[in-house]
C-alpha cells in the first residue's frame, strides 16, 4: 500500500487527506486514490494539537498538520478533493495528588534536613547547651553545643577546642550558619556537626540529644533506626513505637539531629482524604481515598462500566472532578451536571512534602493518591469542527469514521498482523484499546491515564520544580558525569569524549537528548533513584493501563484469549515502555510489539492511514 513520494500522479486520481486529532498531536496523511488500482500514499506529517482534542479550537492544528503533509510530497490545497477526520469525541483528563499522611512534630524534637556539607563524622550523645554557657559547662559534663548565626566559625571553633581542653565533654555541635566544615577543620579531633538549622533559637536547650553523621557516600545507622534510638534514650516499648516516625523520616541522610523532650512528640497520622463515589450500570460503590489507589480501582473494577464519578467537596480530588466537568461543559455548552465521569485511574505515590514543626526546612516522604479521570462527550463538538475546517481549507471536510475502528485498519498495514488483532493507542492523556475480530467486528474503550500522568508522577515524586525536567526524563536516559571527558550511562557503560564537557554539567546527573544534549538534573537524588522512579511511574501508568484495557476488550474478559497486540501513538516511540508492556503481556502468550504502518511510519499514522483505506473501501463498494 505504499508508494514512492514523487511517483507522479494518474489524471484521473483524486487527492485525499486523512487527519488523526489526538490529545496532543495532529497527524495527516496524503494519498491519491486512482480510479482503478490501490491507493497511492504519497506523504504524511506531524503537528501539535491545538485546543481539546474534538472541537473546532483544533482548526489551527489540523491546517498545520494538512499543509505540512502537502508541502512534504509536492501538492497544494487546491488539489485537495476531500479532508477526513476521525471521530474524535473530546476527552478530557484531570489530575490530582491526594497527600493522605502527614509528619507533625508537636515539639521541636528533630533537625534531619541533611545539609550538603556537615562536618566531622560519627555520634555524639550529650546534653543541648548554648555556646554562650560553653565556659560554665562542668568538667567531665557531656554536651552538644548549639551555636546561633552571630558566632564566628574561627570564634566557634576556638571557643570548643578551649572547652576541650579544660575537660568539657563536647561530643557534637548545631550550627546555624554554613560553617560545619569550617569548625571542623580547626579542630585537633573533628566531632560531628550539624549545620544550616535555620530556627536554632528554637532547639530545646538543657534537654538529652544525639547529633550523627556519617562518612562521605554513606548515610546514617543509628538515628534512623528505632532501636538504635531507644538505646541512646533508653526508652521502653512504648515510647519505642511514638518515636518510629523520627527515625524513619531520617531514613537516607548523611547528618541529623535528634533532641527528646519530656513532653516531645512527632506524629505520622493520616490525612482524611475525602470519598469517591462511583457509579456504574448496575451498582455502585463509596470508597476512601486514603484507603489507597490498590482499593480504588478494585472498587471501580467491581461497578464497571462506570457511569460516572464524584468526590468529596473540599477535597483535591472532588475540585480536579468538578473542573474537568466545568472544562469539557465550556467546550460543549452542556451544563456541567450533564457531564459524566467515564473512567478513573488511581495510582500509589509518595510526594515530599516539609514536616511541619521542623527547624531546618526537614522534608519528609509522605504517602499520596494520585488520580487521572477522563470524560467524553458526542459527535456535536466534532461537526462543529469539520465546519469551521470546511472553511477554512476551502475543500470538502468528511467525519471518516470511528478512531479506534480507523486505528485497527492502520494497524493492518503492520508487515506480519491480521485479524483477530488488538491495538493499543498509547497518548498523551487516555490509554485507547481496541479488538477486531475475523467477522471484522470491532470492540473498543477508553481509559485514563498516559503520558501526561506519568510526567505528573516524576515530577511530584522527585520534588521537582520544572515540569519540562520531569518530561525530559521521562522521555530520556541518564547518565552521570564522572570526569571533564567522560560519562557513565545508566546501563553502566561508558562513553568518552574529545572536547572537555561543559563546567554546569560536571559530577551532575543528567539527561541524553537525541541531539546529543546534556541537561543537569537539579537536587540531589542519585542516577539509580531517578531511574527507579521512571521506571515505576511508566510501570504503574502504562502496564496498569494496558492490561486493565487489553482486559475489557478481550473475548469473556480473559487477555489469554488474545494472539496479537500492536502498539500505536506516540508514547509507543518511548525508549523502554514498549518493551515493558511486551513483558507484561508476553506471560499470556500474547505477540505484542510496536507498529509499523504501512511498513514505513513506525507507531505513527495509523488512524490517518485507516480513514483513507476506509473512504477508499467506500467509493469502491466494498462493504466495511
Amino acid at each position: 500500500m505504499s508508494g514512492s513520494p514523487d511517483a507522479p500522479a494518474d489524471g484521473g486520481a483524486r487527492l485525499v487527506v486523512g487527519v488523526d486529532v489526538g490529545n496532543s498531536t495532529t497527524e495527516a496523511c496524503v494519498a491519491e486514490l486512482p480510479a482503478d488500482g490501490p491507493v497511492r500514499f504519497r506523504g504524511g506529517h506531524l503537528a501539535r494539537t491545538s485546543g481539546v482534542k474534538g472541537t473546532d479550537q483544533n482548526v489551527a492544528g489540523v491546517v498545520a498538520a494538512v499543509e505540512g503533509a502537502l508541502a512534504a510530497c509536492g501538492r497544494t490545497r487546491a488539489e485537495v478533493d476531500v479532508v477526513l477526520l476521525n471521530e474524535a469525541t473530546p476527552v478530557i483528563s484531570g489530575m490530582a495528588m491526594e497527600t493522605i499522611t502527614e509528619t507533625v512534630i508537636t515539639e521541636s524534637t528533630m533537625i534531619g534536613h541533611d545539609p550538603s556539607t556537615p562536618g566531622g563524622e560519627g555520634l555524639g550523645v550529650g546534653v543541648t547547651t548554648p555556646f554562650a554557657a560553653l565556659g560554665e559547662a562542668a568538667e567531665g559534663a557531656a554536651v552538644i553545643v548549639v551555636i546561633p548565626r552571630e558566632v564566628d566559625f574561627e570564634d566557634a571553633a576556638a571557643g570548643l577546642q578551649a572547652a576541650r581542653d579544660r575537660g568539657v565533654d563536647v561530643r557534637g555541635a548545631v550550627v546555624q550558619r554554613d560553617d560545619a566544615r569550617l569548625i571542623a577543620n580547626r579542630l585537633t579531633d573533628p566531632l560531628p556537626i550539624v549545620d544550616e538549622v535555620t530556627l536554632v533559637e528554637k532547639v530545646p536547650l538543657g534537654m538529652d540529644a544525639a547529633v550523627e553523621v556519617a562518612a562521605p557516600g554513606r548515610t546514617i545507622r543509628t538515628l534512623s533506626n528505632s532501636y538504635g534510638l531507644a538505646t541512646i534514650f533508653g526508652l521502653e516499648a512504648e515510647e519505642t513505637r511514638l518515636i518510629a516516625p523520627v527515625s524513619r523520616a531520617l531514613i537516607g541522610n548523611r547528618s541529623a539531629v535528634v533532641v527528646r523532650t519530656p513532653q516531645g512528640d512527632i506524629v505520622d497520622r493520616r490525612i482524611p482524604a475525602g470519598s469517591l463515589e462511583l457509579v456504574g450500570e448496575r451498582t455502585r460503590r463509596s470508597v476512601d481515598v486514603d484507603a489507597g489507589a490498590e482499593e480504588i480501582m478494585r472498587a471501580l473494577r467491581a461497578v464497571r462500566p462506570l457511569e460516572d464519578a464524584t468526590g468529596a467537596a473540599g477535597t483535591n480530588v472532588g475540585g480536579m472532578l468538578a473542573g474537568v466537568r466545568d472544562a469539557m461543559a465550556a467546550l460543549t455548552d452542556d451544563d456541567p451536571g450533564d457531564v459524566r465521569i467515564r473512567d478513573l485511574l488511581a495510582v500509589d505515590t509518595v510526594v515530599p512534602q516539609e514536616v511541619r514543626g521542623g527547624l531546618a526546612g526537614e522534608f519528609a516522604l509522605e504517602n499520596a493518591v494520585a488520580l487521572a479521570a477522563m470524560v467524553r462527550t458526542g459527535r456535536t463538538a466534532m461537526e462543529r469542527l469539520a465546519a469551521a475546517l470546511r472553511d477554512e481549507l476551502g475543500c470538502a471536510v468528511e467525519i471518516g469514521g470511528v478512531e479506534a475502528d480507523m486505528a485497527i485498519r492502520g494497524a493492518l498495514t503492520t508487515p506480519g498482523t491480521d485479524r483477530p488483532l488488538a491495538v493499543l493507542d498509547l497518548g498523551g492523556g487516555s490509554t485507547d484499546a481496541a479488538l477486531a475480530d475475523r467477522d471484522g467486528e470491532i470492540r473498543t474503550v477508553h481509559v485514563s491515564g498516559a503520558g501526561d500522568l506519568v510526567t505528573k508522577l516524576i515530577q511530584s515524586e522527585l520534588g521537582l520544580e520544572d515540569r519540562e525536567v520531569a518530561e525530559g526524563i521521562k522521555r530520556e536516559p541518564l547518565a552521570k558525569v564522572e570526569g571533564l571527558f567522560q560519562l557513565r550511562l545508566e546501563d553502566g557503560s561508558v562513553q568518552f569524549f574529545e572536547e572537555p564537557l561543559p563546567a554546569e554539567v560536571f559530577a551532575r546527573v543528567v539527561t541524553l537528548g537525541d541531539d546529543g544534549r546534556l541537561t543537569p538534573i537539579p537536587g540531589r537524588h542519585g542516577l539509580d533513584r531517578i531511574r527507579h522512579v521512571r521506571r515505576e511511574a511508566k510501570r504503574r501508568v502504562f502496564v496498569v493501563n494496558a492490561l486493565r484495557a487489553l482486559e475489557q476488550v478481550a473475548p469473556g474478559g480473559s487477555i489469554r484469549r488474545l494472539d496479537f497486540v500492536v502498539l500505536l501513538g506516540g508514547s509507543s516511540l518511548d525508549f523502554e515502555i514498549p518493551e515493558m508492556i511486551s513483558a507484561a503481556t508476553a506471560e499470556f502468550g500474547i505477540v505484542c510489539g510496536t507498529g509499523n504502518v504501512r511498513g514505513t511510519e513506525g507507531p505513527r499514522n495509523a488512524v490517518a492511514t485507516g480513514l483513507v483505506a476506509a473512504h477508499a473501501e467506500r467509493r469502491a463498494g466494498v462493504p466495511a
